[in-house]
């Protein structure tokens, strides 16, 4: 069996089985202990291949195709019209011919079905192998080109997040959104209030 289908297959039955026992599958067919054993017996049982041909159109007809969702949220936030204690005001598809339409939905219903779009933990959008495999990328890059005969990475080519949006959208993430002179600097770090979670106080230091 390919590896990778190994590892989906092992994270997917695991995580089918922790949620059965935590009681989290309340509309699940196999209400039983012996029924959800049984089940992953039989799933165990066949090989979880990863189907894949060639793409008719080539490979870059299907990297366009692609590349247009790996990096698309659950919902845009253009398509939130309100909020309040009734619930969520989504703008949705009403037809086949571009119209749209207004749906109010419940709180929790809302929370629920984002959520179903946030990947467990272990399985990742976007998995890179061979000379982008995260854990071999440096060495790996550098003696491809060695072999290929190219020059090295130009270090001075590289720019970071601030100096990108500076670039491509004209802000300035240290510059004061008040006085538009002055920049922000950190000057206290917050501890978590729960896990995940920082906080940090800025202030505006003056014109520079």
């Amino acid at each position: 069996m390919h590896a990778l289908s190994k590892v989906l297959r092992g994270k997917f039955l695991d995580a089918l089985r922790l949620a059965g026992q935590a009681g989290k599958l309340p509309h699940d067919p196999a209400s039983t202990d012996v029924a959800r054993h049984a089940r992953l017996a039989q799933l165990k049982r066949h090989d979880w291949v990863v189907y894949a041909k060639t793409p008719l159109a080539g490979p870059e007809v299907v990297l366009d195709y692609l590349s247009r969702y790996t990096h698309r949220v659950a919902i845009s936030n253009e398509r939130i019209v309100g909020i309040d204690g009734q619930g969520v005001r989504l703008r949705v598809r009403a037809d086949d011919h571009g119209g749209k339409r207004t749906v109010l939905i419940d709180g929790q219903d809302f929370i629920a079905r984002f959520l179903q779009h946030v990947l467990p933990r272990g399985f990742k959008r976007i998995r890179h192998y061979g000379l982008l495999s995260p854990a071999v990328k440096a060495q790996k890059l550098a003696a491809a080109r060695a072999a290929l005969a190219m020059p090295a990475a130009n270090e001075q080519a590289r720019e970071d997040a601030a100096a990108f949006l500076k670039r491509v959208a004209g802000i300035d993430i240290a510059c004061c959104p008040h006085c538009k002179l002055g920049q922000w600097r950190t000057t206290a770090i917050l501890p978590p209030e729960r896990a995940g979670e920082h906080g940090a106080i800025a202030n505006c230091r003056g014109p520079p």
